[in-house]
């Protein structure tokens, strides 16, 4: 599929139109990856599965993240694990938390989404010693994207996942970004965008195709995802990616999904004395 968007004019580049390719979405998720997806995923970097949660357990999920949002409001809670907590401010002012850090550490509903079975799948991506990296990384992530003037999370500039490998004096290993999207994202308003078979790239391409973060332009080449409330994406944690600010304003934009890492290597886990990881004195680009 194809879609006409109008991309807008950021930087001085001229708005200009551009047809983006739309990744269809695969078969569901079973217990084994089918040699189509794999052969998908090899090609794109990226994979999307139709209803992965039903509305019952995706309402829960969101109950659950009202929950921890609430005392971590109430706890004025700045770092979890050392990564820091984004906050914002809701359409009536009220503050609100658009980037959580270890998640599923603070709520038995978000902790269980993790445990089902079908996920094990997504591992062989990765290889026989995968694993969710519940305890690593930034462990479960909710990003919670919103249109409006208090918002702190409308958009992210151009990245990719491994970068911070680097920063870690490590070397760039395999990496998925699994994730849980509970709200509906029309393409055409904003939302994931990436570059398939970036996942590809050597090292060079990886430092310097995009300025991270800065870079927030259109890419004649970029795609998206059709989301439903539900669904479940795959992305290569090398491939360049960004989110586009939605076209709509207010409660039609709000956006949230939950990322767990696919990871393999020595486990590296991290605590609640563990630093600040230097990659995150960049989040402040992120708005």
């Amino acid at each position: 599929m194809v879609l006409t968007l109008l991309a807008p004019g950021q930087d001085h580049i001229h708005e200009a139109k551009y047809r983006m390719r739309i990744i269809e979405a695969s078969t569901t998720l079973g217990q084994e990856l089918t040699a189509h997806q794999r052969g998908l995923f090899a090609r794109d970097g990226a994979l999307h599965f139709k209803r992965f949660l039903g509305p019952q357990a995706v309402a829960d999920i969101i109950k659950a993240i009202g929950e921890v949002e609430q005392q971590w409001v109430h706890e004025e809670v700045r770092t979890v694990r050392g990564t820091p907590v984004k906050y914002g401010k809701d359409m009536d002012g009220r503050p609100m938390v658009q980037r959580f850090a270890f998640a599923s550490h603070y709520h038995a509903v978000l902790a269980e989404v993790l445990q089902d079975p079908r996920l094990k799948a997504i591992l062989q991506l990765v290889g026989d010693d995968a694993r969710l990296g519940t305890e690593e990384k930034d462990g479960l992530v909710i990003n919670h994207y919103l249109n409006a003037s208090g918002s702190g999370f409308t958009e992210m500039g151009w990245h990719t996942d491994s970068i911070r490998d680097l920063f870690l004096g490590k070397r760039v290993g395999p990496m998925l970004n699994v994730g849980f999207h509970l709200d509906d994202q029309d393409p055409a308003n904003g939302g994931l965008r990436f570059l398939p078979g970036t996942h590809r790239q050597g090292l060079g391409g990886m430092l310097f195709h995009k300025r991270y973060f800065m870079d927030k332009r259109a890419d004649p080449r970029e795609a998206a995802f059709a989301i439903e409330a539900g669904d479940l994406t795959v992305h290569d944690g090398r491939m360049w990616h960004r989110v586009q600010r939605s076209a709509l304003v207010g409660e039609a934009s709000r956006r949230r999904v939950m990322y767990i890492p696919v990871i393999n290597g020595s486990y590296a886990p991290k605590t609640a004395e563990s630093r600040t990881p230097f990659y995150h004195r960049f989040q402040h680009l992120v708005k």
